[in-house]
Protein backbone atom coordinates (compact mmCIF):
# COMPACT_ATOMS: atom_id res chain seq x y z
CA UNK A 1 0.00 0.00 0.00
CA UNK A 2 1.56 3.56 -1.16
CA UNK A 3 0.47 6.92 0.34
CA UNK A 4 2.98 8.64 -1.06
CA UNK A 5 4.15 10.19 -4.36
CA UNK A 6 7.93 10.04 -3.86
CA UNK A 7 10.14 12.51 -5.42
CA UNK A 8 13.34 12.60 -7.70
CA UNK A 9 15.72 14.25 -4.93
CA UNK A 10 15.40 11.91 -1.47
CA UNK A 11 16.79 15.00 0.53
CA UNK A 12 13.47 16.79 -0.30
CA UNK A 13 11.20 13.93 -0.11
CA UNK A 14 12.60 13.07 3.61
CA UNK A 15 12.03 16.22 4.54
CA UNK A 16 8.58 17.08 2.70
CA UNK A 17 7.53 13.85 5.04
CA UNK A 18 9.25 15.73 8.01
CA UNK A 19 7.26 18.48 7.75
CA UNK A 20 4.09 16.98 7.16
CA UNK A 21 4.87 14.58 10.33
CA UNK A 22 5.47 18.02 12.82
CA UNK A 23 2.44 19.17 11.33
CA UNK A 24 0.37 16.27 12.19
CA UNK A 25 2.09 16.15 15.51
CA UNK A 26 0.73 19.74 16.79
CA UNK A 27 -2.69 18.35 15.83
CA UNK A 28 -2.52 15.53 17.64
CA UNK A 29 -1.23 17.54 20.52
CA UNK A 30 -3.61 19.97 20.09
CA UNK A 31 -6.64 17.43 20.45
CA UNK A 32 -5.30 15.45 22.87
CA UNK A 33 -4.83 18.44 25.34
CA UNK A 34 -8.73 19.57 25.26
CA UNK A 35 -8.82 17.44 28.46
CA UNK A 36 -7.38 13.97 29.50
CA UNK A 37 -9.49 10.98 29.73
CA UNK A 38 -9.24 8.48 32.45
CA UNK A 39 -6.66 5.07 31.81
CA UNK A 40 -9.84 2.87 33.30
CA UNK A 41 -12.33 4.74 30.41
CA UNK A 42 -9.32 4.80 27.88
CA UNK A 43 -8.84 0.49 28.42
CA UNK A 44 -12.22 -0.10 28.14
CA UNK A 45 -13.38 0.34 23.90
CA UNK A 46 -10.40 -1.54 23.37
CA UNK A 47 -10.55 -4.43 26.14
CA UNK A 48 -14.39 -4.49 24.63
CA UNK A 49 -13.07 -5.00 21.00
CA UNK A 50 -10.67 -7.79 22.10
CA UNK A 51 -12.93 -9.79 24.46
CA UNK A 52 -15.44 -9.06 21.63
CA UNK A 53 -13.22 -11.34 19.11
CA UNK A 54 -12.37 -13.59 21.09
CA UNK A 55 -15.58 -14.34 21.59
CA UNK A 56 -16.30 -14.77 18.67
CA UNK A 57 -13.28 -17.12 17.70
CA UNK A 58 -14.56 -19.39 20.92
CA UNK A 59 -17.79 -19.72 20.15
CA UNK A 60 -17.93 -19.75 16.43
CA UNK A 61 -14.60 -19.83 15.34
CA UNK A 62 -11.74 -18.37 13.49
CA UNK A 63 -12.71 -18.03 10.47
CA UNK A 64 -15.98 -16.19 11.48
CA UNK A 65 -13.71 -13.04 12.77
CA UNK A 66 -14.09 -11.13 9.77
CA UNK A 67 -17.89 -11.26 9.46
CA UNK A 68 -18.22 -9.88 13.24
CA UNK A 69 -15.41 -7.79 13.23
CA UNK A 70 -17.13 -4.46 12.07
CA UNK A 71 -19.76 -5.11 14.75
CA UNK A 72 -17.05 -5.24 17.64
CA UNK A 73 -15.34 -2.14 15.84
CA UNK A 74 -18.65 -0.29 15.74
CA UNK A 75 -19.56 -0.93 19.12
CA UNK A 76 -16.01 -0.41 20.62
CA UNK A 77 -16.59 2.88 19.06
CA UNK A 78 -19.89 3.44 19.97
CA UNK A 79 -18.30 2.73 23.73
CA UNK A 80 -15.49 4.99 23.32
CA UNK A 81 -17.76 8.57 22.79
CA UNK A 82 -20.15 7.22 25.16
CA UNK A 83 -17.33 7.13 27.98
CA UNK A 84 -16.06 10.15 26.10
CA UNK A 85 -19.29 12.42 26.92
CA UNK A 86 -20.05 11.34 30.41
CA UNK A 87 -16.47 12.40 31.36
CA UNK A 88 -16.69 15.45 29.41
CA UNK A 89 -13.46 14.92 27.18
CA UNK A 90 -15.39 14.55 23.93
CA UNK A 91 -15.20 17.82 21.73
CA UNK A 92 -16.52 18.72 17.92
CA UNK A 93 -13.33 20.05 17.24
CA UNK A 94 -11.86 16.63 18.74
CA UNK A 95 -14.15 14.87 16.58
CA UNK A 96 -13.33 17.02 13.35
CA UNK A 97 -10.09 16.65 13.45
CA UNK A 98 -9.88 12.79 14.64
CA UNK A 99 -11.71 11.84 11.71
CA UNK A 100 -9.50 13.96 9.02
CA UNK A 101 -6.70 12.58 10.43
CA UNK A 102 -7.72 8.88 10.40
CA UNK A 103 -9.58 9.23 7.06
CA UNK A 104 -6.63 11.13 5.50
CA UNK A 105 -4.48 7.86 6.30
CA UNK A 106 -7.12 5.15 5.62
CA UNK A 107 -9.43 6.30 3.46
CA UNK A 108 -6.87 6.00 0.07
CA UNK A 109 -7.25 2.38 0.86
CA UNK A 110 -10.58 2.29 -0.25
CA UNK A 111 -10.17 2.69 -4.22
CA UNK A 112 -7.26 0.31 -4.15
CA UNK A 113 -8.69 -1.91 -2.62
CA UNK A 114 -11.49 -1.91 -5.61
CA UNK A 115 -8.92 -1.75 -8.14
CA UNK A 116 -6.92 -4.89 -6.55
CA UNK A 117 -10.47 -6.52 -6.91
CA UNK A 118 -11.07 -5.96 -10.24
CA UNK A 119 -6.80 -6.83 -10.56
CA UNK A 120 -7.46 -10.26 -9.45
CA UNK A 121 -10.44 -11.11 -11.78
CA UNK A 122 -9.19 -9.40 -14.60
CA UNK A 123 -5.78 -11.66 -14.13
CA UNK A 124 -7.46 -14.71 -13.46
CA UNK A 125 -9.90 -14.69 -16.82
CA UNK A 126 -7.18 -12.92 -18.90
CA UNK A 127 -5.12 -15.89 -18.51
CA UNK A 128 -2.40 -14.84 -16.51
CA UNK A 129 -2.56 -16.43 -13.30
CA UNK A 130 -3.32 -19.76 -14.99
CA UNK A 131 -0.97 -19.28 -17.18
CA UNK A 132 1.66 -18.54 -13.91
CA UNK A 133 -0.20 -21.61 -12.39
CA UNK A 134 0.55 -23.82 -15.00
CA UNK A 135 4.04 -22.92 -15.45
CA UNK A 136 4.53 -23.49 -11.72
CA UNK A 137 2.75 -27.29 -11.32
CA UNK A 138 5.46 -28.01 -14.55
CA UNK A 139 8.70 -26.19 -12.68
CA UNK A 140 8.48 -26.01 -9.06
CA UNK A 141 8.85 -29.01 -7.05
CA UNK A 142 6.85 -29.54 -4.13
CA UNK A 143 9.39 -29.58 -1.56
CA UNK A 144 11.41 -26.55 -1.86
CA UNK A 145 7.85 -24.78 -3.07
CA UNK A 146 7.30 -22.50 0.00
CA UNK A 147 11.27 -21.56 0.29
CA UNK A 148 10.80 -20.46 -3.78
CA UNK A 149 7.57 -18.08 -3.22
CA UNK A 150 8.89 -16.72 -0.02
CA UNK A 151 12.23 -15.85 -1.91
CA UNK A 152 10.41 -14.74 -5.09
CA UNK A 153 8.08 -12.60 -3.27
CA UNK A 154 10.53 -11.17 -1.21
CA UNK A 155 12.57 -10.49 -4.47
CA UNK A 156 9.53 -8.61 -5.88
CA UNK A 157 8.51 -6.98 -3.19
CA UNK A 158 12.20 -5.55 -3.06
CA UNK A 159 11.75 -4.38 -6.82
CA UNK A 160 8.69 -2.73 -6.39
CA UNK A 161 8.20 -1.92 -2.74
CA UNK A 162 5.02 -2.41 -2.12
CA UNK A 163 3.88 -5.47 -0.31
CA UNK A 164 0.27 -4.81 -1.48
CA UNK A 165 1.15 -4.84 -5.33
CA UNK A 166 3.16 -8.15 -4.92
CA UNK A 167 0.41 -10.42 -2.85
CA UNK A 168 -2.40 -9.25 -5.44
CA UNK A 169 -0.43 -10.07 -8.73
CA UNK A 170 2.09 -12.76 -8.49
CA UNK A 171 1.01 -13.92 -4.68
CA UNK A 172 -2.38 -14.84 -5.89
CA UNK A 173 -0.69 -17.22 -8.71
CA UNK A 174 1.54 -19.15 -6.16
CA UNK A 175 -1.83 -19.55 -3.51
CA UNK A 176 -3.19 -20.92 -6.68
CA UNK A 177 -0.34 -23.67 -7.46
CA UNK A 178 0.10 -24.48 -3.20
CA UNK A 179 -3.83 -25.19 -3.03
CA UNK A 180 -3.15 -27.79 -5.84
CA UNK A 181 0.50 -29.15 -4.34
CA UNK A 182 -1.93 -30.13 -1.43
CA UNK A 183 -0.48 -27.83 1.15
CA UNK A 184 -1.99 -26.16 3.99
CA UNK A 185 -3.11 -22.77 2.70
CA UNK A 186 -1.57 -21.18 6.15
CA UNK A 187 1.54 -22.33 4.91
CA UNK A 188 0.92 -21.14 1.55
CA UNK A 189 -0.38 -17.43 2.55
CA UNK A 190 2.39 -17.31 5.26
CA UNK A 191 5.72 -17.78 2.93
CA UNK A 192 3.72 -15.37 0.63
CA UNK A 193 3.14 -12.74 3.55
CA UNK A 194 6.78 -13.11 4.68
CA UNK A 195 8.53 -12.72 1.49
CA UNK A 196 6.32 -9.73 0.47
CA UNK A 197 6.64 -7.98 3.75
CA UNK A 198 10.34 -8.57 4.19
CA UNK A 199 10.92 -7.08 0.53
CA UNK A 200 8.64 -4.47 1.63
CA UNK A 201 10.78 -3.56 5.04
CA UNK A 202 13.86 -3.44 3.30
CA UNK A 203 13.30 -1.53 -0.35
CA UNK A 204 14.45 1.98 -0.53
CA UNK A 205 11.21 2.27 -2.94
CA UNK A 206 8.95 1.58 0.25
CA UNK A 207 6.47 4.46 1.60
CA UNK A 208 6.64 2.48 5.19
CA UNK A 209 9.98 2.32 4.67
CA UNK A 210 10.66 6.14 3.98
CA UNK A 211 7.61 7.21 7.01
CA UNK A 212 9.98 5.10 9.66
CA UNK A 213 12.94 6.89 8.92
CA UNK A 214 11.45 9.95 8.40
CA UNK A 215 10.04 10.15 11.77
CA UNK A 216 12.98 9.18 13.49
CA UNK A 217 14.96 12.01 11.59
CA UNK A 218 17.43 9.08 10.39
CA UNK A 219 18.92 8.80 6.74
CA UNK A 220 17.26 6.19 4.78
CA UNK A 221 19.63 4.26 3.79
CA UNK A 222 21.28 4.41 6.98
CA UNK A 223 18.10 2.98 8.64
CA UNK A 224 17.77 0.03 6.12
CA UNK A 225 21.69 -1.28 7.04
CA UNK A 226 20.53 -0.81 10.29
CA UNK A 227 17.14 -3.04 9.70
CA UNK A 228 19.49 -6.06 8.60
CA UNK A 229 20.02 -7.05 11.83
CA UNK A 230 16.65 -8.01 12.62
CA UNK A 231 15.40 -8.57 9.31
CA UNK A 232 18.16 -11.19 7.95
CA UNK A 233 18.40 -13.15 11.22
CA UNK A 234 13.84 -13.21 11.03
CA UNK A 235 14.05 -14.36 6.88
CA UNK A 236 16.52 -17.20 7.42
CA UNK A 237 14.73 -18.64 10.67
CA UNK A 238 11.68 -18.40 8.27
CA UNK A 239 13.26 -19.80 5.32
CA UNK A 240 14.36 -22.51 7.85
CA UNK A 241 10.89 -23.37 8.92
CA UNK A 242 9.64 -23.21 4.91
CA UNK A 243 12.01 -25.57 3.66
CA UNK A 244 11.34 -28.00 6.90
CA UNK A 245 7.55 -27.81 5.93
CA UNK A 246 8.10 -28.47 2.47
CA UNK A 247 9.69 -31.90 3.24
CA UNK A 248 7.83 -32.79 5.99
CA UNK A 249 3.98 -31.71 5.08
CA UNK A 250 1.58 -34.50 4.16
CA UNK A 251 1.24 -33.88 0.22
CA UNK A 252 -1.48 -36.95 0.32
CA UNK A 253 -3.94 -34.05 -0.59
CA UNK A 254 -2.59 -33.30 -4.02
CA UNK A 255 -5.57 -32.62 -6.49
CA UNK A 256 -3.66 -34.09 -8.92
CA UNK A 257 -1.14 -31.83 -10.88
CA UNK A 258 -1.77 -33.23 -14.01
CA UNK A 259 -5.13 -33.22 -14.17
CA UNK A 260 -5.50 -29.57 -13.22
CA UNK A 261 -3.28 -28.54 -15.46
CA UNK A 262 -5.40 -30.16 -18.42
CA UNK A 263 -8.49 -28.66 -17.22
CA UNK A 264 -6.34 -25.27 -16.97
CA UNK A 265 -6.03 -26.23 -21.05
CA UNK A 266 -8.84 -26.81 -21.93
CA UNK A 267 -10.31 -23.61 -20.32
CA UNK A 268 -8.18 -21.20 -20.71
CA UNK A 269 -5.45 -19.79 -23.92
CA UNK A 270 -2.18 -20.37 -22.26
CA UNK A 271 -0.47 -18.52 -24.64
CA UNK A 272 2.82 -16.44 -23.13
CA UNK A 273 1.74 -13.29 -24.52
CA UNK A 274 -0.82 -12.69 -21.37
CA UNK A 275 2.45 -12.18 -20.06
CA UNK A 276 2.30 -8.83 -21.10
CA UNK A 277 0.05 -8.11 -18.90
CA UNK A 278 2.36 -8.62 -16.03
CA UNK A 279 5.30 -6.86 -17.83
CA UNK A 280 3.33 -3.69 -18.40
CA UNK A 281 2.26 -3.60 -14.51
CA UNK A 282 5.87 -3.90 -13.39
CA UNK A 283 7.33 -1.50 -15.72
CA UNK A 284 4.93 1.05 -14.03
CA UNK A 285 5.79 -0.06 -10.98
CA UNK A 286 9.14 0.41 -11.25
CA UNK A 287 9.01 3.82 -12.97
CA UNK A 288 7.24 4.96 -9.55
CA UNK A 289 3.79 5.35 -11.09
CA UNK A 290 1.46 6.13 -7.75
CA UNK A 291 -0.20 2.67 -7.01
CA UNK A 292 -3.37 3.44 -7.58
CA UNK A 293 -2.96 4.10 -10.97
CA UNK A 294 -0.62 1.06 -11.54
CA UNK A 295 -3.80 -1.17 -9.97
CA UNK A 296 -6.17 0.84 -12.53
CA UNK A 297 -4.02 0.56 -15.90
CA UNK A 298 -3.24 -3.48 -15.00
CA UNK A 299 -7.38 -4.26 -13.88
CA UNK A 300 -7.57 -2.30 -17.60
CA UNK A 301 -5.00 -4.66 -19.14
CA UNK A 302 -6.56 -7.36 -18.15
CA UNK A 303 -9.96 -6.26 -19.17
CA UNK A 304 -8.42 -6.11 -22.56
CA UNK A 305 -6.82 -9.50 -21.75
CA UNK A 306 -10.02 -10.98 -21.43
CA UNK A 307 -10.89 -10.15 -25.26
CA UNK A 308 -7.72 -10.92 -26.84
CA UNK A 309 -6.59 -14.28 -25.35
CA UNK A 310 -9.76 -15.60 -23.50
CA UNK A 311 -12.61 -14.17 -25.73
CA UNK A 312 -14.55 -17.78 -25.37
CA UNK A 313 -15.24 -17.14 -22.12
CA UNK A 314 -17.52 -13.96 -23.36
CA UNK A 315 -18.51 -15.67 -26.00
CA UNK A 316 -18.20 -12.86 -28.56
CA UNK A 317 -21.06 -13.79 -30.99
CA UNK A 318 -23.64 -13.68 -28.57
CA UNK A 319 -25.31 -10.13 -27.85
CA UNK A 320 -24.89 -8.07 -24.85
CA UNK A 321 -21.59 -8.77 -24.63
CA UNK A 322 -20.05 -5.77 -22.97
CA UNK A 323 -22.83 -6.30 -20.31
CA UNK A 324 -21.06 -10.25 -19.81
CA UNK A 325 -17.54 -8.08 -19.49
CA UNK A 326 -18.97 -5.67 -16.86
CA UNK A 327 -20.43 -8.42 -14.89
CA UNK A 328 -17.09 -10.19 -14.53
CA UNK A 329 -15.36 -7.22 -13.10
CA UNK A 330 -18.78 -6.86 -10.35
CA UNK A 331 -19.85 -9.99 -9.11
CA UNK A 332 -18.50 -13.39 -8.97
CA UNK A 333 -17.52 -15.56 -11.96
CA UNK A 334 -18.28 -19.35 -11.45
CA UNK A 335 -16.93 -22.45 -13.52
CA UNK A 336 -18.61 -25.31 -13.09
CA UNK A 337 -16.51 -28.18 -14.10
CA UNK A 338 -17.52 -30.70 -11.50
CA UNK A 339 -13.52 -30.77 -10.15
CA UNK A 340 -14.23 -28.74 -7.44
CA UNK A 341 -10.35 -27.48 -6.94
CA UNK A 342 -10.28 -26.37 -10.01
CA UNK A 343 -13.53 -24.45 -9.83
CA UNK A 344 -12.96 -22.44 -6.67
CA UNK A 345 -9.31 -21.87 -8.41
CA UNK A 346 -10.02 -20.30 -11.07
CA UNK A 347 -13.79 -18.64 -9.90
CA UNK A 348 -13.52 -15.38 -9.27
CA UNK A 349 -15.50 -12.83 -7.04
CA UNK A 350 -15.36 -9.30 -8.58
CA UNK A 351 -15.46 -6.00 -7.13
CA UNK A 352 -18.98 -7.22 -4.69
CA UNK A 353 -16.24 -9.89 -2.95
CA UNK A 354 -14.13 -6.79 -2.28
CA UNK A 355 -16.82 -4.81 -0.58
CA UNK A 356 -17.54 -7.08 2.58
CA UNK A 357 -13.32 -5.52 3.43
CA UNK A 358 -14.07 -1.88 2.61
CA UNK A 359 -16.40 -1.96 5.22
CA UNK A 360 -14.43 -3.09 7.82
CA UNK A 361 -11.35 -0.90 6.57
CA UNK A 362 -14.12 1.99 7.25
CA UNK A 363 -15.50 0.57 10.40
CA UNK A 364 -12.14 0.44 11.53
CA UNK A 365 -11.17 4.27 10.35
CA UNK A 366 -14.28 5.11 12.71
CA UNK A 367 -12.59 3.18 15.35
CA UNK A 368 -9.86 5.08 15.53
CA UNK A 369 -11.30 7.99 14.92
CA UNK A 370 -12.96 7.61 18.42
CA UNK A 371 -9.93 6.74 19.97
CA UNK A 372 -7.62 9.27 18.56
CA UNK A 373 -10.18 11.92 19.22
CA UNK A 374 -11.29 11.44 22.65
CA UNK A 375 -7.56 11.50 23.89
CA UNK A 376 -8.10 8.03 24.88
CA UNK A 377 -5.06 6.86 22.71
CA UNK A 378 -2.98 9.21 24.28
CA UNK A 379 -3.70 8.16 27.30
CA UNK A 380 -3.01 4.97 26.88
CA UNK A 381 0.28 5.53 25.04
CA UNK A 382 1.42 7.71 27.83
CA UNK A 383 0.68 4.88 30.37
CA UNK A 384 2.58 2.27 28.04
CA UNK A 385 5.95 4.50 28.34
CA UNK A 386 6.24 5.05 32.45
CA UNK A 387 8.60 3.79 34.22
CA UNK A 388 11.02 2.85 31.73
CA UNK A 389 14.31 2.25 33.40
CA UNK A 390 16.20 -0.23 30.55
CA UNK A 391 17.11 -0.36 26.97
CA UNK A 392 15.37 -3.64 26.56
CA UNK A 393 12.32 -2.21 28.69
CA UNK A 394 12.30 0.69 26.21
CA UNK A 395 12.68 -1.49 23.06
CA UNK A 396 9.83 -3.68 24.58
CA UNK A 397 7.62 -0.66 25.32
CA UNK A 398 8.00 0.50 22.17
CA UNK A 399 7.37 -2.85 20.21
CA UNK A 400 4.01 -3.51 22.71
CA UNK A 401 3.45 -0.17 21.71
CA UNK A 402 3.90 -0.61 17.85
CA UNK A 403 1.32 -3.68 18.28
CA UNK A 404 -1.18 -1.81 20.36
CA UNK A 405 -1.29 1.45 17.93
CA UNK A 406 -2.05 -1.27 14.93
CA UNK A 407 -4.81 -2.25 17.00
CA UNK A 408 -6.24 1.05 18.03
CA UNK A 409 -5.69 2.88 14.80
CA UNK A 410 -6.16 -0.03 12.32
CA UNK A 411 -3.79 2.05 10.10
CA UNK A 412 0.37 1.35 9.86
CA UNK A 413 1.38 4.76 8.51
CA UNK A 414 -0.56 6.69 11.40
CA UNK A 415 1.00 3.65 13.99
CA UNK A 416 4.30 4.65 12.58
CA UNK A 417 3.92 8.59 13.08
CA UNK A 418 2.52 8.29 16.19
CA UNK A 419 5.58 5.77 17.58
CA UNK A 420 7.86 8.05 16.21
CA UNK A 421 6.71 11.19 18.20
CA UNK A 422 6.38 9.25 21.24
CA UNK A 423 9.45 7.41 21.47
CA UNK A 424 12.36 9.86 19.92
CA UNK A 425 12.70 12.22 23.02
CA UNK A 426 13.05 8.92 25.59
CA UNK A 427 15.49 7.26 23.03
CA UNK A 428 17.09 10.64 23.04
CA UNK A 429 17.71 11.41 26.76
CA UNK A 430 18.76 7.94 27.52
CA UNK A 431 21.29 8.05 24.84
CA UNK A 432 20.15 5.46 22.11
CA UNK A 433 20.40 5.97 18.46
CA UNK A 434 17.43 7.45 16.92
CA UNK A 435 17.97 4.94 13.66
CA UNK A 436 17.05 2.20 17.09
CA UNK A 437 13.76 4.04 16.96
CA UNK A 438 13.50 3.54 13.38
CA UNK A 439 14.38 -0.02 13.32
CA UNK A 440 12.53 -1.30 16.10
CA UNK A 441 9.05 1.09 14.90
CA UNK A 442 9.12 -1.22 11.50
CA UNK A 443 9.90 -4.49 13.40
CA UNK A 444 7.08 -3.62 15.57
CA UNK A 445 4.11 -1.87 13.16
CA UNK A 446 5.13 -2.42 9.57
CA UNK A 447 4.97 -6.25 9.46
CA UNK A 448 2.74 -6.71 11.99
CA UNK A 449 -0.25 -4.84 10.59
CA UNK A 450 -1.20 -7.86 8.40
CA UNK A 451 -1.54 -9.76 11.32
CA UNK A 452 -4.36 -7.51 12.73
CA UNK A 453 -7.98 -8.93 11.73
CA UNK A 454 -9.46 -5.69 11.49
CA UNK A 455 -6.16 -3.65 10.16
CA UNK A 456 -5.83 -2.50 6.55
CA UNK A 457 -3.49 -4.87 5.71
CA UNK A 458 -5.11 -8.02 7.46
CA UNK A 459 -8.25 -7.53 5.61
CA UNK A 460 -6.49 -6.73 2.53
CA UNK A 461 -4.38 -9.65 2.42
CA UNK A 462 -7.18 -11.83 3.58
CA UNK A 463 -9.58 -11.06 0.91
CA UNK A 464 -6.66 -11.29 -1.52
CA UNK A 465 -5.49 -14.31 -0.49
CA UNK A 466 -8.74 -15.78 0.34
CA UNK A 467 -7.41 -16.99 3.76
CA UNK A 468 -8.76 -15.70 7.09
CA UNK A 469 -6.04 -13.65 8.90
CA UNK A 470 -6.24 -16.06 12.18
CA UNK A 471 -5.34 -18.93 9.84
CA UNK A 472 -2.71 -17.69 8.02
CA UNK A 473 -0.86 -15.85 10.92
CA UNK A 474 0.76 -18.67 13.19
CA UNK A 475 2.45 -19.30 9.65
CA UNK A 476 3.60 -15.68 8.96
CA UNK A 477 6.87 -16.76 10.64
CA UNK A 478 9.23 -13.79 9.54
CA UNK A 479 6.17 -10.72 10.73
CA UNK A 480 6.52 -12.64 13.93
CA UNK A 481 9.97 -12.87 14.61
CA UNK A 482 11.20 -9.78 13.46
CA UNK A 483 9.90 -8.27 16.89
CA UNK A 484 11.52 -10.96 18.71
CA UNK A 485 14.30 -10.08 16.73
CA UNK A 486 14.51 -6.56 17.97
CA UNK A 487 13.96 -7.89 21.73
CA UNK A 488 16.46 -9.94 21.10
CA UNK A 489 19.17 -7.57 19.89
CA UNK A 490 17.82 -5.05 22.72
CA UNK A 491 18.62 -7.44 25.68
CA UNK A 492 22.15 -8.89 24.23
CA UNK A 493 22.88 -4.74 23.27
CA UNK A 494 24.33 -6.57 19.19
CA UNK A 495 24.92 -3.29 17.23
CA UNK A 496 23.24 -0.97 19.30
CA UNK A 497 25.60 1.77 19.95
CA UNK A 498 25.34 4.39 22.99
CA UNK A 499 25.71 7.61 21.80
CA UNK A 500 26.70 9.32 25.60
CA UNK A 501 26.51 8.11 29.12
CA UNK A 502 23.02 7.85 30.14
CA UNK A 503 21.16 6.89 33.75
CA UNK A 504 20.16 3.83 31.48
CA UNK A 505 20.22 -0.05 32.39
CA UNK A 506 20.92 -2.59 29.82
CA UNK A 507 18.98 -4.68 30.52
Amino acid sequence: MENFDYLCDEKIFQGTITLHINKKLKTFLSVSTLRVPSLAASVAPVAVLLFALLGVIFFIGPSAVADYSQLALLGATALALVLSIASGTLSRRGIVLGFRRSARQILPAVPMLIFIAMVSATWMLSGVVPLLIDTGLRLLDPHIFLVVTCVACSIISVLTGSSWSTIATIGVAFMGIGTVMGFHPGWVAGAIISGAYFGDKVSPLSDTTVVASSACGVDLFKHIRYLMLTSLPAMAVALGAFAIAGFTSDLSSAQGGVEIRGLLAEHFNLTPWVLVIPAITFLLIVLRIPTVVVLFCSSMLGFAGIFVFQPHILNLDMAGVWTKALGMLWSETVFSTGNAVFDDLVSTSGITGMLGTVALVLCAMLFGTAMIATGMLDTLTNALTRRLTSRFSLVGATVGSGLFLNSCTADQYLSIIIGGNMYRNAYRRFGLEPRLLSRTLEDSVSVTSVLIPWNSCGVTQSAVLGVATLTYLPFCIFNYMSPLMSLLMAYTGLGIKQLRTAALRHV
